[in-house]
């Protein structure tokens, strides 16, 4: 898989043809000069059928394409993730370069790092490579504070996207993403079976979607098993922090002091962070603590103790977004809709039954 640099300055943007002259150009393609001027500086609000009007005035009086708009090249299709540390992120690139590459395209990674590209850095650079496409994986587009018309201006430019983990009404794309509040029901009903009531969510920045959908699927499956009030699940038993392990770790020293038996967290990462504090104190796990993550990364299967989680489904979601953007790319376009795909609970060694539980080992 082609790999962008994780730092790189950014393009200035290409001007229009020094040469065009607008009026010819309005005149070939039946259009105003102000529309020929939106379509060569790649700007939104132009029909896909009127840009592709004055496109071809453009190849018929012989002017040359700004850059943004030549041909793309065919066979290449970008792919931006956030990082590559999260071992989730790698396994879901992994998936979706390989079915790309059996389809004849070549998958052209980029990542984003501290203090490196940002997204629209990537998507620029990307685009000024001549992509067929794009897919996105936990962007901007999971963001409900994020100014999702950068968005629109991709779609304005011709450039087919899907996007993955997250989702936004005000986008026109393919969404792909795990079912995340079935996946706080699996969790929790499974530590609820072992004798477990006092259950703490452990998870990243309220403002992502898959954040959000994590906390109603907690709040519902609490409510359920304990009859306990929304307000005093969400202030008592929820607690927000950073996707890492030291996420995890300052995250869970909240829940377990305030007497949490078994944590539920939104990733791998975030799981092994609260075994090294459930450790840290002097605890074992799951003799004390119970501890559940989410994703079933590679590798997790083997940690000390061997991680219960929520699978998340990468081979499906990763083969999804490679047919939606494949179909964007060929023109018959899938439904500008969600598509959501069961997760599946993992039982391993970091759960047990809860403390005063009859025949408790």
């Amino acid at each position: 898989m082609t790999q962008l640099p994780a730092q790189a300055g950014r393009r200035p943007v290409p001007s229009p043809p020094a040469t065009a002259r607008l009026a010819d150009i309005a005149a070939q393609a039946g259009v105003s000069e102000a529309t020929v001027s939106r379509v060569l500086n790649g700007k939104p609000g132009v029909a896909s059928a009127t840009r592709q009007s004055v496109l071809a005035a453009l190849d018929v009086l012989g002017y040359e394409r700004p850059v943004r708009l030549r041909r793309r090249s065919e066979g290449l299709v970008g792919l931006i993730t956030p990082e590559l540390e999260n071992p989730i992120f790698p396994a879901l690139a992994q998936v979706i370069g390989q079915a790309l590459t059996r389809q004849g395209y070549t998958p052209v990674l980029a990542t984003q790092t501290p203090g490196g590209s940002t997204e629209d850095e990537l998507t620029e650079m990307l685009v000024d490579r001549g992509v067929t496409g794009i897919i996105y994986v936990s962007g901007l587009h999971a963001d409900t504070t994020a100014d999702t018309q950068r968005y629109e201006q991709l779609r304005a430019q011709g450039v087919p996207f899907v996007l993955v983990d997250g989702f936004s009404p005000k986008v026109q794309a393919p969404f792909i993403s795990p079912d995340d509040r079935a996946a706080m029901q699996l969790a929790v009903t499974h530590l609820a079976a072992l004798g477990h009531s006092r259950i703490g969510l452990a998870l990243g920045p309220k403002r992502f979607v898959p954040v959000q959908r994590k906390i109603e699927g907690f709040v519902r499956a609490m409510q359920d098993r304990f009859s306990l009030a929304p307000e005093d699940i969400e202030r008592e038993l929820v607690q927000h922090s950073l996707y890492t392990l030291e996420g995890g770790q300052a995250a869970a020293s909240d829940l377990l002091d305030r007497g949490c038996t078994a944590i539920v967290c939104a990733s791998d990462m975030m799981a092994l962070g609260a075994i090294r504090e459930a450790r840290r104190r002097g605890l074992e796990v799951p003799d004390d603590v119970s501890v559940v993550g989410f994703d079933d990364s590679p590798l997790i299967a083997f940690t000390d103790p061997p991680l219960t989680t929520v699978r998340k489904p990468v081979q499906a979601m990763g083969q999804a977004a490679v047919r939606a953007v494949l179909e964007e790319i060929g023109g018959t376009p899938t439904p500008h809709t969600e598509f959501v795909f069961m997760p599946e609970l993992v039982v391993r060694g970091s759960t047990a039954s809860g403390p005063g539980v009859t025949g408790r080992s």
